[in-house]
């Protein structure tokens, strides 16, 4: 009976959907507001960054050139979700002053969260080198994750550059954002409703977990909302606790929020995610773009 108790207790700490009655819903009005945000913005779509079907990325691009890079990572713990669905975060970022661009990647459990890794650096890679045709600033990347793709965020921000490209700098995300973050994934592995489709190990948890990686040079502000639940609160305290204050200068709770409606701070202009987002950027103090 334990082990049973200890699995029902992994899985309602992180089914997000189970814990939030209208997640369905609010998954809805994403995929209405980023159609409505393709149709409104300037955009490249399917753009290939590498050679399977699933490497594909849109493009926002900026007002005008040299302008900071947002790179939007999203969730559905590696296994659902799409680029087409976050469309929406583009907008309030392109009006400020950056070139937005939202990668897909391939799902589990046709592929590992090692070959996501490993796509998501094929990504970065891709937009440091086309970044200045979309006005963008090759030097000026920052990442952003939410869920899953905090996790993705920070393991880019953990990476071995110079092994992907030796064209690439040691350095070339300046910043990330990691939006309820998984950093240690020991607890995913145990959640029933995930194994199937994640076919995670013991050891794959060791290589995958950037909460244990050698601290990079951040910086990394985490965020997490004040009613998510006490997991996901404790993966947000975890990886300032495992990387320090140095790297993580921000970790922080939201208050009154969940795990779908954070990401709402993070496109809204008066909240504090998004405020983090456009220092980031270097774009706190320019008013947006004109």
């Amino acid at each position: 009976m334990a082990v049973q108790a200890d699995a029902a207790w992994y899985d309602a700490q992180y089914n997000n959907r189970a814990r939030v009655p209208e997640a369905s819903a609010i998954l809805a009005r994403w995929a209405e507001a980023s159609a409505l945000a393709r149709s409104g913005l300037r955009a490249r779509l399917d753009l290939a960054y590498g050679e399977t079907p699933a490497e594909k990325l849109d493009v926002f691009p900026a007002q005008r050139p040299a302008s900071p890079v947002l790179v939007f990572i999203h969730g559905g713990y590696w296994r659902a979700l799409d680029k087409a669905d976050h469309s929406f975060i583009a907008p309030a970022f392109v009006k400020a002053g950056a070139m937005v661009v939202v990668p897909n990647y391939a799902l589990c459990p046709a592929v590992t969260i090692e070959d996501i890794a490993l796509q998501m650096t094929r990504a970065l890679a891709w937009t440091y080198r086309h970044a200045a045709a979309h006005g963008g600033d090759p030097g000026r990347l920052v990442v952003v994750g939410h869920s899953a793709g905090a996790h993705l965020a920070a393991m880019l921000l953990a990476c071995r550059w110079k092994e992907v490209g030796a064209d690439l700098p040691q350095r070339p995300v300046v910043g990330a954002i990691g939006i309820s973050g998984v950093y240690d994934l020991d607890p995913v592995r145990q959640a029933p409703f995930l194994q199937a489709d994640l076919q995670l190990t013991p050891a794959s948890v060791r290589r995958l977990s950037p909460a244990f990686f050698p601290r990079p040079r951040g910086p990394l502000y985490a965020v997490v909302g004040s009613d998510e639940s006490d997991e996901f609160i404790r993966q947000n305290r975890l990886i300032r606790d495992q990387w320090g204050p140095s790297t993580v200068p921000v970790c922080e709770t939201l208050n009154g929020r969940h795990h779908f409606d954070v990401l709402h701070d993070f496109v809204d202009p008066g909240a504090r995610t998004h405020q983090l987002a456009l220092r980031l950027l270097g774009l706190d103090g320019l008013g947006g773009a004109t």
